[in-house]
Parts: structure tokens; sequence; C-alpha cells
């Protein structure tokens, strides 16, 4: 009889230590730990990274942090850690949050537009994604890469066409870089390539060319009819005199590109440099910023007409008055002269 009670007594405890583990195991799997108000929380794990990192991101989003690193480390995600960009739910649990973090890397929507220099899109970029800005203007300037593909230093903003792309966060320099390539490629489709061809003009000259479009208007709807000034120039040999690609000088010479120009003066028109249109005839060496998708198709589209000449439009801020022959331009930019002088700005 006594044995027998002792039998009872160790197998209800048994039932007690059972039921306890089963609580435990129920808690550390399948109760909920999340201590944030909003619907989702985002943590980015780093390549390379250990559970410490992770850890630390995890602090302030946990009710109970130490139940999820029993979790963890029984599921053994603490020696098996992802990069990337990961969700967490609110509500969810440690068996729900460790499951998302461990296989579900989510893409980001990645954009830029209207760079003025490689430099200045890999900072942008640098902004997004995990590589530095100075790793991924390594990657992108290599000179390896390329020469292989036909860049230079003066050429290489043609291959990021602005839009957004999608992207995982923890997407190297190098990933980064190959998968603009592709849809460079993807962008210069054959309606594109035979609409360049019929202007006898390369990829390069057509980027460039919209880059001054992308700088003398904002107007998307005057942009095919500022391109057509240019290719009128371009046809009958006049030097393209853009004021923009002096403004692009100016920044390239003093080596600031933060500073503002808003009025190039005479003496602007004499900066020796190959990007000034106005001292060298021809289309510059490269792009003097980064054109957008509608002033490379304003100028694959151009409008035909006889316009050599425009002026900003006074009486319609943003768009701009067209000539035909020089006396008539005279009279326009006159009218804008005499307009910004009254407005008092020299620079």
């Amino acid at each position: 009889m006594y044995i027998k009670k002792i039998l009872v007594a160790i197998a209800l405890i048994g039932l007690v230590i059972a039921a306890y583990f089963a609580y435990f195991i129920y808690g550390a799997m399948f109760k909920q730990n999340t201590a944030f108000n909003n619907d989702t929380a985002y943590i980015y794990v780093p390549t390379n990274a250990n559970y410490d990192q992770v850890r630390e991101q995890l602090v302030p989003l946990l009710k109970d942090i130490d139940s999820f690193d029993a979790l963890a480390q029984r599921k053994k995600y603490t020696t098996n850690i992802k990069a990337g960009r990961f969700a967490i739910d609110k509500n969810m649990s440690n068996n729900d949050i460790i499951n998302s973090i461990r296989s579900k890397n989510i893409p980001i929507k990645l954009s830029f537009n209207n760079q003025e220099r490689i430099q200045n899109l890999a900072g942008r970029i640098a902004e997004q994604i995990e590589p530095d800005s100075l790793s991924l203007l390594q990657a992108m300037t290599d000179k390896v890469f390329l020469d292989k593909h036909k860049f230079t230093n003066q050429t290489v903003l043609n291959m990021y066409v602005p839009n957004s792309y999608e992207f995982f966060w923890n997407t190297s320099a190098e990933g980064f870089r190959d998968k603009m390539l592709k849809e460079y490629y993807r962008f210069w489709n054959d309606s594109r390539q035979a609409k360049r061809k019929a202007l006898n003009l390369s990829v390069n000259e057509v980027v460039t060319i919209a880059s001054i479009v992308q700088k003398e208007t904002a107007k998307v709807d005057e942009r095919p009819r500022v391109a057509g000034v240019y290719l009128n120039r371009i046809k009958v040999g006049m030097p393209l005199q853009a004021d923009p690609t002096v403004i692009y000088s100016k920044k390239l010479k003093d080596n600031d590109f933060d500073q503002v120009i808003k009025r190039v003066l005479y003496k602007d028109l004499e900066i020796d440099s190959p990007y000034n249109t106005y001292k060298y005839r021809g289309i510059p060496p490269g792009p003097i910023t980064m054109p957008d998708v509608s002033a490379i198709d304003a100028v694959l589209n151009a409008e035909s007409h006889g316009y050599y000449y425009f002026v900003a439009n006074v009486k319609n801020f943003g768009y701009h008055k067209f000539a035909k022959n020089l006396s008539q331009h005279n009279a326009n930019k006159n009218e804008y002269v005499r307009w910004i002088n009254s407005k008092g700005v020299n620079r």
C-alpha cells in the first residue's frame, strides 16, 4: 500500500511537471508575444549577422525576449541566421516570428531619379539597401565591368534608368549593378533601338540630349518640342548652346554640385569643358544628369518643327517661347532679360 502511494505521488508529480512543461512550450511557441501597436514591424538583418544583432532589434518589439531566446535556441535559429528584411506582424507568436525571420525575406521597392552624377546615385541607393555608398560606387565604376559592357566614366550613368524596382534589402553592390544592367537592356528594346537608329544617334547621344532636355524643362508635354530644337540644330551643324551644359561645366570645374545657379553669365560661356556646348560643338561626352524616361522618349519621339531657338516664357512660367529665326528669338530673349533683371537675379 505504501509503495502504491509513492507511485501515485510520483505519477502526479510527473503529470504536474509535464503540464508545466507543456504550458511552457505552449507559451514559448504559440502565445502572442509582440509588444508594438502597429500592424507590422520590420527588422533588417545584415549579411553575416549573429544572433545578438538580431536579438538587439527584437528586444523592443517583444513582451518576453527570454521565451523567444529559448525557442530560438531549440529551433536552432541562433546558429542559422538569414540576412534580409523581415516582417513581424502584430500578435505573432515566437514560433511565427522565427518562421518569418528564418525564411521570408521581403523585397523592397527601390527607386531613384534625376541624379547628376554616379556618386549621387550611389548615395541614393545606399539609403535603401544594405551596401554602403562606397561599395556601390566601386561596383558601379569597376573598370573591368565598364569595359566589358562598353561604358565609360562619362557614360556610366546611362545604365541606370530612373524607375522603381524590386530588390531584396540585402542585395550586394554587384548584385544591384548587375540587375540594373539587365533592366537597361530591357528598356532599350527593339522599338526604342529602331527609333534611335532612325535618328542616326547612339544610345549615349540620345540619353545625353535627353539629359539636357530634362534640365531645360520640367514640363513633360513640352519635352518633345524642346528635343526637336536640339535635333534641328544637330542636323544643320549648329552648336547646341544649352545653358544647362554650362551650369554643369561650372559645377564640374568648381567640384561643387551643391551650388545653385539660376542665371548663366557671359563669363561662364568661356569655361573650357567638353560639356560646354557654347564653346564646343556637338553632343557632350555623357549626360549632365539622369534623364527621366519621359525625356528619353521625348528625344526618340521628338516633335517635327522648324524651331531652332527657345527661351523661358515669363507669361507662362515653366514653359518656353520658341522661334524659327534669330530676330524672333532675340525679341523673346529681350523680354526674358528684362524680366529677370527686374527680379534682381544675378547668379
